[in-house]
């Protein structure tokens, strides 16, 4: 997995290439610091597959966000990944545009 990092005013955009899982997880958990932070931004146009790893860590920055008043939008998801949000009820969870 690849994480491409840009924070600007406030809104944190990580946009992700390769599979979001078990292996690569704390990959991404180690690149989350949300001090600051109003606005999440997960660009998903790249990202190919995600399990229940990365829907985890999609949660604890949902709840971390909300803590703290700020938003969290799922960005660019593609068929595989939005299956992935309807089958399992993050649809309805997670903004995801």
């Amino acid at each position: 997995m690849n994480i491409e990092k840009k924070l600007d005013n406030g809104k944190l955009t990580l946009a992700l290439t390769g599979r979001l899982d078990t292996n690569t997880s704390p990959e991404l958990e180690s690149e989350l610091n949300l001090d600051g932070v109003s606005e999440m931004i997960f660009d998903f146009a790249g990202l190919e597959y995600i399990s229940s790893a990365g829907l985890r860590i999609l949660m604890t920055v949902q709840k971390a966000m909300m803590a703290c008043g700020g938003t969290m939008t799922v960005a660019n998801p593609n068929e595989t990944v939005k299956n992935v949000f309807d089958i399992t009820g993050m649809s309805s969870v997670f903004t995801v545009k």
